[in-house]
């Protein structure tokens, strides 16, 4: 009989090895969707501290000192009158302002030319009298022309500006060099230079010039001359913009309380409120297909932290001597799905009739009392580093992750050290059945030879 063997020796399957290795692996993968589960919990945490963070960063205007002083600047008219306010310095008021005359710069124009990039205006230079000495703008062939004159003044830096523009009511020479100073008023009045040119394809000189004029403007009634169209010291902490004279016509200007930023201010520290208490109901909502391992549902932590925010909510302010003591007051309350409202009108209106009362309410004495004192020992006891529930909760998680990952590696070694030597075994059993193939084969050829003999002897 003939003993036939498969392709491999033994007849196990080829892959055998790995079947068992890929068994003795089950329980990392366990361990891996455990470890799976641990990182998106972490990751929760994490994003909870976040939209707490954002509650704290919130409240950095409301704390400062003119968190609660913000002026906006109001013109009759705003093409006649503008300006900027600075919130901390401007106090609410109302101004009429009538702008007699604009302070104007000193101004001087050429002839006219028919180009102002051809036509050459001579070899010479521009004389400048300069508070530092006499000035001299030199103009060579290379720059012979209006655009090089200009250029080679402003180059100068001599506090006057050139500028070529043009004038359309000369057709055939609408091109002309004007000069003006680079501010207005009379301390800023330059005197115009003299000109000496040779050789030029047409003269060049000037043809008219304005002087240099302070402002004039009335202030309720009371008349002042100005050196500037941009005022500083008229009302305080106002910057003044006079933009058109209209003698005769006082504008208006009235400084009064911003109340959208203000109210501004408080709707993003509501929305940062609403964003950690939509996060902790998204966690604790349970349904049919809920996976409560993949949240943060029944956590301690959740509940301490909706319950901290209410308390925040909910709790008069003690030690305030204004007459607005809780949120609700100020038109944020809870709605029936568990989050805040803002009502902005109401807000308004009690920020407007008792402005003084709103922000000690919000920032009290600015150590012990008032609600933003309370919302920073409420989210600090709770995002403290060393005791905090937040920062135990993250470390607790950061500890499991670290021993799931450290089992894992050990498991991985084991397994390493299993399929060699499983692999070794494998491999000796192979040679030895290769030897037991070899041996039958002897043998059956033996026995097939030992056939012959007793034939030929019988």
């Amino acid at each position: 009989m003939t003993i036939r063997f498969g392709s491999i020796n033994t007849g196990l399957p080829p892959n055998i090895v790995d079947q068992l290795v890929e068994a003795e692996r089950i329980p990392v993968k366990q361990m891996e969707q455990r470890k799976e589960k641990l990182d998106g919990k972490l990751k929760l945490v994490n994003d909870l501290s976040s939209k707490v963070g954002a509650i704290r960063g919130s409240l950095g205007e409301l704390a400062s000192t003119r968190g609660f002083s913000d002026v906006k600047l109001q013109s009759g008219d705003p093409g006649a009158v503008g300006g900027t306010v600075d919130p901390s310095l401007a106090k609410p008021g109302s101004w009429n302002i009538e702008v007699v005359q604009l302070a104007q710069k000193a101004s001087v124009i050429t002839n006219g030319f028919p180009d102002k990039d051809t036509t050459q205006i001579g070899v010479g230079y521009f004389k400048f009298d300069t508070p530092e000495g006499s000035k001299d703008v030199y103009i060579s062939g290379d720059n012979s022309t209006l655009e090089g004159a200009a250029k080679a003044i402003n180059d100068a830096k001599l506090g006057v500006r050139a500028s070529v523009i043009n004038d359309r009511k000369e057709p055939d020479s609408p091109w002309k060099l004007v000069l003006s100073a680079d501010g207005v008023g009379t301390d800023r009045s330059v005197e115009y230079p003299r000109l000496y040119f040779l050789d030029g394809d047409q003269d060049i000189y000037f043809d008219a010039k304005s002087e240099a004029k302070n402002g004039i403007v009335k202030v309720d009634g009371f008349e002042f001359e100005i050196g500037d169209n941009t005022l500083n010291d008229i009302i305080p902490g106002v910057t003044l913009e006079l933009k058109q004279a209209n003698p005769g016509r006082p504008v208006n200007i009235t400084i009064k309380e911003d109340l959208e930023v203000v109210s501004g201010k408080i709707k993003g520290f509501v929305d940062a409120m609403n964003a950690v208490l939509g996060f902790l109901q998204q966690q604790s909502k349970i349904g049919k297909d809920t996976d409560t391992t993949k949240t943060l549902g029944g956590d301690s932590l959740v509940r301490s932290t909706e319950q901290r925010i209410r308390r925040l909510v909910q709790s008069p302010q003690t030690g305030l001597k204004g007459q607005v003591k809780t949120l609700n007051q100020l038109g944020i309350q809870f709605n029936r799905a568990g989050t805040l409202e803002f009502d902005q009108k109401k807000f308004n209106a009690e920020l407007g009739r008792r402005p003084n009362d709103v922000q000690e309410f919000f920032v009290g004495d600015g150590f012990s009392t008032g609600f933003i004192a309370s919302v920073r020992r409420e989210l600090g006891s709770l995002t403290n580093p060393a005791f905090g529930p937040l920062a135990n909760r993250t470390r607790g998680l950061e500890g499991q992750i670290r021993q799931m990952d450290e089992r894992i590696a050990a498991k991985e070694r084991q397994i390493s050290k299993r399929e060699d030597m499983l692999r070794n075994k494998f491999a000796k059993l192979e040679e030895t059945m290769n030897k037991i193939k070899s041996q039958g084969a002897v043998s059956s050829a033996i026995a097939g030879g030992g056939g012959g003999v007793t034939s030929l002897l019988g």
